[in-house]
């Protein structure tokens, strides 16, 4: 990918054009919307490669837009909010989002996320469909990760998952046996030291599980260590 798009959605215009101004000096094409309706009517018109979104916004709310985003889109969502109670951080990872940021917030550190995300983004979706990159899979257990097209099957089927959960998966499935904390997996994933770590991890593995469709099945693929974390076995 060469340039990369990302969609703003922020009823405040103030914030959104001031996000726009660190982000195009990063060198991002910035496409704006003023409320969750016209964010998606951009999403169907322009190639996006993230979305920063409010949560807070009159009509549809950032966490119904985030919900359908996730409806056809893996790309990343970066949710703001003025909000910074741990439910509200569980409800907008709850919804698909990869990230969550709390207003006002520092801008270096918002567009280091969204560096930290879309580097994940464009690294799990090459458009490599080579022999070479089909044979760099982990099969497991039912499950099947490949790394290089970033296609995943549990029993056959594929699932859709977005950067963060797969990383997650891939870090599990990739250490057959050993126990990750959530600690451990968060400074792994996110490649950040420990920031409200517990919730956040605890949040997407039980997305992960639902996607997998592990309350179907007697013999779990990922397995609760109970008060010490997760790890996928032989």
């Amino acid at each position: 990918m060469s340039q990369m798009n990302i969609l703003v959605v922020d009823d405040e215009r103030e914030i959104a054009d001031m996000v726009e101004i660190y982000l195009v000096s990063d060198g991002y094409k910035v496409f704006k919307a003023n409320n969750a309706q016209e964010g998606l009517d951009i999403l169907d018109k322009e190639e996006i490669h993230l979305v920063l979104l409010d949560i807070m916004m009159p009509g549809m709310d950032g966490l119904e837009m985030c919900r359908r985003i996730r409806e056809i889109s893996n790309i990343p969502i970066i949710m703001m909010s003025a909000k910074s109670t741990d439910l509200d951080k569980i409800l907008g990872l709850g919804t698909g989002a990869d990230d969550y940021v709390t207003k006002p917030f520092n801008t270096l550190e918002l567009t280091a996320r969204v560096k930290s995300q879309l580097r994940r983004y464009t690294q799990l979706n090459p458009n490599s469909t080579t022999r070479e990159a089909e044979k760099n899979e982990i099969a497991i257990r039912g499950l099947v990760i490949n790394k290089d097209n970033h296609r995943v099957t549990v029993f056959d089927e594929e699932i859709k998952l977005t950067p963060i959960e797969f990383d997650i998966l891939y870090l599990l499935a990739s250490n057959p046996g050993k126990v990750f904390s959530t600690d451990e997996i968060f400074e792994r994933v996110w490649n950040e030291k420990v920031y409200e770590a517990n919730n956040t991890v605890m949040v997407h593995i039980r997305r992960l599980r639902g996607k997998m469709k592990e309350d179907t099945r007697e013999n779990k693929i990922i397995t609760t260590v109970w008060g010490v974390g997760y790890k996928i076995e032989k």
